[in-house]
């Protein structure tokens, strides 16, 4: 079987493992930019894994050979690798001129996004989406407008922009993606106008994460009458026990309170941009009816 090996069909798994050892050669000086974009084309149309180990023979852990894998193994669910699924995006464009757009949802990413809002704003939300590769471009251009990114925990972010009497907002640079995390590279320009990138959970996991929250504090509760009630502890145990619970209560309070804020404010941001929009079209509806009368 292992004379076979080398005509056996890599997978796209397979392919990301030789780019991503490519990437780390080139960030490290053993390849140049020209020697890596050959070897990475030449990775991506590799179709065997006799034809992608000469691609990486040279470097530094292609010693050791990843075992293959005769039986097609789950993506785990929710998992990056689950969300990069190649091909070419569900769309490729969105465009704001005194208007507004959204991308947000269940959509694949393209290789590169290009946007343009010109008094106008538009979102691109991926904190649900696919991405068609683990590096993906979202450039965008806004004059007198505004684009706003928003990206999910455990995605690394590159900010490469350029501003004049605008900016883009480089504070989710710097934070290292988890592993198999997709890439996300903001460019673009804005003038007068600027570009945000945020990085949020969704609804559903914040939910999620308010639920466990709950769960933990019945929890500790549970313990600590479990204990008090094997013990004899008298009223000061009680009485720290209850100074327990209080501080619980008002600490999930808080934040509860913050995440109804915060709720309230994308309802709010959401309704604005329904009514921009709707004051947009009156205003088309009615410059149309001024040209057909004239």
């Amino acid at each position: 079987m292992t004379d076979d090996v080398p005509e056996l069909r890599a997978s796209d798994a397979d392919r990301e493992r030789v780019a991503e050892q490519l990437r780390d050669a080139l960030a490290e000086g053993r390849l140049d930019m020209e020697e890596f974009e050959e070897r990475l084309e030449a990775t991506y149309q590799a179709r065997t894994y006799g034809e992608l180990a000469p691609i990486t023979r040279d470097l530094p852990g292609s010693a050791v050979a990843a075992p293959v894998s005769m039986v097609k193994e789950p993506v785990g669910e929710g998992s990056w690798a689950g969300r990069i699924v190649g091909g070419e995006g569900s769309s490729s464009w969105g465009v704001a001129i005194l208007s507004g757009f959204e991308r947000r949802g269940r959509w694949t990413v393209p290789r590169r996004f290009n946007s343009f809002a010109f008094m106008g704003g538009g979102e691109i939300d991926l904190r649900e989406a696919n991405f068609a590769d683990r590096d993906v471009v979202i450039n965008c251009v806004a004059v007198m407008g505004g684009v706003n990114v928003i990206v999910p925990p455990g995605v690394e972010v590159v900010v490469r922009g350029i501003g004049i009497m605008g900016g883009f907002d480089h504070r989710e640079e710097g934070r290292p993606g988890e592993p198999g995390a997709p890439r996300v590279i903001v460019t673009g320009f804005a003038f007068w106008g600027g570009v945000g990138v945020e990085r949020k959970l969704t609804r559903a996991e914040r939910q999620r994460l308010k639920a466990e929250r709950r769960q933990e504090k019945l929890d500790r509760k549970a313990a600590r009458a479990e204990l008090e009630g094997a013990e004899a502890g008298g009223s000061r145990r009680e009485a720290l026990g209850d100074m327990f619970d209080a501080l619980d209560e008002a600490r999930d309070l808080i934040r509860e309170r913050h995440e109804e804020r915060w709720a309230r404010h994308e309802e709010r941001r959401e309704r604005h941009w329904a009514r921009q929009e709707e004051r947009r079209e009156r205003h088309r509806e009615r410059r149309e009816h001024r040209d057909r009368d004239y």
